[in-house]
């Protein structure tokens, strides 16, 4: 019998309100999309297997689509309200969960995973980056994006003693920060240990570039752009590693 603790449940009943944003900017997708459209070549030379895992109303994988044409794209997440969503954006998109179970695909199936602004969310990463790997074929592709605690404005708001933008306090508030929706972090990375976290779940590193984030003010966003060249000061990181 599994049970579901208080903390589990809470944090479930949040992911299933509709308020809570479930898809983040354009450009960091975009840029994503790309690095694996690259990475996995076109489907003239053979279909790939791509999951979206935490694919949440499907933008990020809609995003992508154009981009992998021919290849299988499946988005996966636990939150039946972002799936209804989902299936307005995708031809596929199934329930799935990294936790209590795994998700419901053979080990070795996939050529590709696309886990974006999902592992900050998350009370076990590194369970989940193992049940990547279990699905990822041996040399399969993970694309993982998620917010940058060192981006360049949050050093500046340390300096001056403010809570960095991306990280919470609380499900109920925002507390200490800018900003003014609650997402739901749990978890923060420095470039240096998503690096070293991926690498000790069994990955091979083979890139990592910034990009930008949507929410930044108007007047800074040019600042925030250029900062994308040092991926360790940018609001985002986006991390390409391979399934050793």
């Amino acid at each position: 019998m599994t049970t579901t603790t208080p903390a589990r449940t809470e944090l479930r009943d949040f992911y299933e309100d509709p308020a809570v944003p479930v898809a983040s900017g354009t450009p960091r997708s975009l840029r994503q999309a790309r690095m694996l459209a690259a990475a996995l070549g076109p489907a003239t030379d053979g279909a790939r297997t791509v999951l979206d895992i935490g694919c949440g109303d499907g933008t990020a994988a809609a995003t992508a689509a154009p981009l992998l044409v021919g290849h299988r794209l499946v988005g996966v997440d636990w939150s039946q309200d972002a799936l209804r969503r989902a299936h307005a954006r995708l031809p596929y998109a199934i329930r799935g969960e990294l936790t209590d179970g795994g998700l419901p695909f053979a080990s070795a199936n996939a050529d590709a995973v696309l886990f974006s602004e999902v592992i900050e969310h998350l009370v076990d990463p590194d369970g989940a980056l193992d049940e990547i790997r279990r699905v990822l074929r041996p040399g399969g592709h993970l694309m993982l994006s998620t917010p940058n605690l060192a981006a360049w404005y949050n050093r500046a708001l340390l300096l001056a003693g403010v809570q960095p933008v991306f990280s919470e306090v609380s499900l109920r508030a925002i507390h200490g920060r800018p900003g003014r929706e609650v997402v739901g972090h749990l978890r923060l990375y420095t470039a240096r240990a998503l690096r070293e976290f991926v690498s000790a779940a069994g990955f091979e590193i083979v890139e990592l570039r910034g990009a930008p984030f949507h929410g930044v003010p108007r007047p800074l966003r040019p600042l925030d752009r250029l900062a994308c060249a040092v991926p360790s000061a940018a609001s985002i990181l986006l991390l390409h590693a391979r399934r050793t």
